[in-house]
C-alpha cells in the first residue's frame, strides 16, 4: 500500500503492486481516525 502526500485535506491510496490500477481517496479526518482505530488495536482480522 502507497499513501501521498501533497494533496491538501486528501489522503490517496493505491496498491503498491499494482501502481496503475485505482487509488482510493479519503478525507485527512478520516484517514486520520482510521489509523488511530488501527494503532489502539481496535481491529479484527
Amino acid at each position: 500500500m502507497e499513501v501521498a502526500d501533497g494533496f491538501p485535506g486528501l489522503v490517496p491510496v493505491r496498491d503498491s503492486k499494482m501502481p496503475h490500477g485505482p487509488t482510493l481517496t479519503f478525507e485527512d479526518g478520516s484517514w486520520t481516525a482510521f489509523i488511530a482505530e488501527l494503532k489502539a488495536g481496535g481491529h479484527r482480522v
